[in-house]
């Protein structure tokens, strides 16, 4: 097998059949590199994996994410449930890993090191939005409840164009942000029109319990895991840096930054692109160590 061949493998576990994806690196000697997003799926991480050849990648679909399936989509999926998913995948694939988890994957990431220290090596945490270590953690909680209920009332386009009116607002939250009026969808091209499903992996699933996970982040500080955090340089203000933040100094660590914002390793997964030879080329570093 070389460098750039993948296999694809499917795994059952309660509530869920996951399905995540393995690319060999030939002779490789270093522990394999776990990718995780949350709700993002494996198909995120397509050109950042590419930059990796010479290590054993492995890339999934979080339950209820893309070709991961689970009986009720409308259903929470919480950060303990991925974390149990990722100790079994890596179980399987063989730890302890390198892993780098971006956004609710960093939230999980967080949730697996705290029970299982074992299993991760170096844990990049990139971006995790946390609200709860926040200093105004209970009106972003309330922003997050808002954005819910828009979604639960209307419909994917109104609550996606409410969770990016949230999720790009500057710095702290007002009391009374929750309650202001929700953004036209069409101005962010997005569906006006509700079809009447309620199935989206972040709306559904992971909005409310990814937001209102709290971290042990005592439990993460004692593993012998070494956790770097980092935020991207273009995401200042925003929720996933301001907790990145909080979270790098209450475990005593420095804040790493990376080139572009939330989505910096992107190179047109999605339709949105960053900077992922950058974003590659210093994550390379923070795994080895500079």
């Amino acid at each position: 097998m070389n460098a750039t061949e993948m296999t694809t493998h499917t795994l059952e576990v309660p509530g869920a059949t996951l399905t995540y994806d393995i690319r060999d690196g030939e002779g490789s000697e270093e522990p394999i590199l776990f990718l995780v997003g949350s709700p993002m799926a494996a198909a995120g991480f397509e050109t950042l994996a590419s930059h990796f050849p010479d290590r054993t990648i492995v890339t999934y679909d979080p339950r209820g994410s893309e070709r991961s399936t689970k009986p009720d989509l409308t259903a929470p999926s919480t950060p303990e449930e991925h974390a149990e998913d990722l100790h079994r995948i890596i179980e399987l694939v063989g730890g302890p890993v390198d892993m780098f988890a971006s956004s609710g994957g960093a939230t999980n990431a967080l949730a697996l090191v705290a029970k299982y220290p074992g299993d991760v090596r170096t844990l990049v945490a990139h971006e995790p939005p946390i609200s709860t270590v926040l200093p105004d953690r209970e009106n972003a909680l309330a922003a997050s409840r808002a954005v819910y209920e828009t979604y639960m009332r209307s419909g994917f386009g109104a609550g996606m164009a409410h969770f990016i009116a949230v999720a790009s607002h500057q710095g702290e939250f007002s009391e009374d942000f929750a309650k202001q009026p929700v953004p036209d969808p069409a101005q962010f091209g997005l569906p006006t029109e509700d079809d009447g499903s309620r199935t989206d992996p972040l709306m559904s699933q992971n909005m409310i319990s990814g937001s209102r996970y709290e971290p042990d982040l005592d439990a993460v500080g004692q593993a012998a895991t070494r956790v770097v955090v980092a935020a991207g340089e273009e995401s200042e203000g925003i929720i996933p840096y301001r907790a990145a933040v909080i979270i790098a100094q209450r475990l005593g660590t420095e804040l790493v930054t990376f080139p572009g914002g939330h989505g910096g390793f992107f190179g047109g997964e999605y339709g949105q692109m960053g900077e992922p030879d950058a974003f590659a080329k210093k994550l390379r570093q923070v795994l080895e160590g500079s």
